[in-house]
């Protein structure tokens, strides 16, 4: 097998890519995560509204924002223009996170094919692994970013919002003309946050960790040899 340098790299960056996209898809696609929220924050008062309505509306929004559905909707709820055109925005934020999700994966797939057919191996990188690195610089990044964001939530939901919709103030919702903005509070925003930096820690826990410990076997197994 042929050590590459650049193989590391490219896998370095496509597995950090992947743990990010990862984890920024699950409160996106895993709808039980809001479920929970309803009873949890009492959005059942918020309009007399059943459970079961809630669900439909939140549902409705998300099938908008992944592209299942191409009118957008909220159940019962009315909505304006203007909200309208902040789920847009949004739904191209998420979209982009799938396909980039879709892309990480794609490109792995063919680093591994790469891998078996043109015998060429990620060269180690100060001897550690290119999961290694994509981990460590993912961590570092979002731990930092995760201190700033537990110090003013608030602040940081500003700043985000400001980052990725810039130009644009129809996120800040009135509760009259688009009222599903009440049946997403900030503590469920928060709460999304909260699992993402969690599974970015998670599997960059596990990727340097199994780095570790696929680097002591081989230290194992060269005194062994010798």
């Amino acid at each position: 097998m042929k050590p590459s340098k650049l193989l590391s790299v490219v896998t370095a960056i496509a597995v950090a890519l992947l743990v990010l996209t990862a984890s920024v898809a699950a409160p996106i696609l895993c709808r039980p995560f809001y479920y929970a929220h309803i009873s949890f924050l009492h959005l059942d008062t918020v309009f007399s509204f059943p459970e079961e309505e809630i669900r439909r509306a939140f549902d409705e929004m998300m099938d908008f924002c992944i592209g299942l559905r191409s009118d957008f909707s909220c159940g019962l709820l009315p909505f304006s223009e203007s909200g309208r055109d902040h789920f847009v925005d949004v739904k191209f934020l998420f979209q982009l996170d799938l396909l980039l999700l879709a892309v990480s994966l794609l490109v792995l797939l063919v680093l591994q094919l790469v891998r078996k057919y043109k015998k060429w191996t990620p060269a180690p990188l100060f001897s550690h692994g290119p999961g290694f690195w994509g981990a460590v610089g993912l961590m570092v990044v979002f731990v930092v970013v995760a201190l700033l964001v537990a110090s003013d939530f608030t602040r940081a939901f500003v700043v985000f919002h400001t980052l990725f919709f810039p130009g644009k103030s129809n996120w800040l919702f009135d509760w009259q003309t688009d009222p599903i903005i009440l049946l997403l509070p900030e503590v469920f925003f928060r709460n999304c946050a909260i699992l993402i930096f969690a599974l970015i820690l998670f599997w960059c826990a596990v990727l340097i960790v199994t780095d570790l410990l696929l680097q002591r076997r081989r230290k194992q197994r060269g005194e062994a040899l010798s």
